[in-house]
């Protein structure tokens, strides 16, 4: 994926020095979490996308390291500090970044489960660049689409936690066209996702996480892209085991 040359935002996640060391309490009994206290994470320009189940650690890492970065645990800007309920783990205050000298400071963080309270704090706190679009008027998708289009506009550090939750399929290759523009603009994306539709974008790195930790995977190879095929082909032979009496 072709990119302007300029200092990536983080070039790898590491332990920070007075980090406990990983002894099964949560998150650290987490494999991935565990095996990024123990080994860092080296973080590619462009775009790396975090694959797996649900409980297996991407929403936590990414998470971690957009609060280690300095944004919001419930999303926004670096400028964003709303709150409602503080529910993030403490691994934002054992990692430290690495980051690329002179590198652009801007970043966002857009997770799917807290951008409604998201959208009031912005009517709430007015942007300096003008009069927002009314996110709460919109549908669910709609909106997301709206907040990648207009906060989403410098070559920065983006996190996103599941962005495909509120996209239809068409919405979701919209989001394709934005991750692309950023990474060409020199911008860097960590994506937590279960989309295999979000994870075939051209020249993205994907590591595949689960109870192994976390391993580089190619699209092909993914269990998502398995899974999905095989109930798109037959869709019968899963849901007779779950509908029949």
């Amino acid at each position: 994926m072709a990119s302007r040359r300029r200092q990536q935002p983080v070039v790898a996640v590491l332990r920070s020095d007075d980090a406990p060391e990983p002894d099964g309490r949560w998150p650290s009994s987490i494999p991935a979490v565990a095996q990024v206290l123990r080994e860092g994470l080296r973080l590619d320009p462009g775009v790396t996308f975090l694959v797996g189940e649900n409980g297996s650690g991407k929403s936590t890492l990414v998470e971690g390291v957009a609060v280690a970065y300095g944004l919001s645990p419930e999303g926004g800007s670096r400028q964003a500090r709303h709150s409602t309920r503080a529910t993030e783990s403490p691994l934002s205050e054992w990692l430290r970044l690495q980051r690329g000298v002179g590198a652009d400071r801007w970043g966002f963080f857009l997770r799917a489960e807290t951008m409604h309270s998201f959208y009031t704090y912005l009517e709430q706190n007015p942007s300096t660049r003008g009069p927002d679009v009314s996110f709460h008027e919109m549908s669910h998708g709609e909106s997301f689409l709206a907040v990648l289009e207009s906060r989403f506009d410098s070559p920065g550090f983006s996190c996103l936690d599941e962005p495909e939750a509120a996209l239809s399929f068409t919405s979701t290759l919209a989001l394709m066209a934005v991750l692309r523009r950023i990474a060409d603009d020199g911008g860097q994306v960590l994506c937590a996702t279960h989309s295999p539709v979000l994870a075939a974008l051209p020249g993205a790195r994907i590591l595949e996480i689960g109870e192994w930790g976390i391993r580089p995977a190619e699209w092909a190879e993914l269990e998502i892209v398995a899974h999905w095929r095989s109930f798109l082909d037959a869709p019968g032979r899963y849901l007779r085991h779950l509908l029949d009496p």
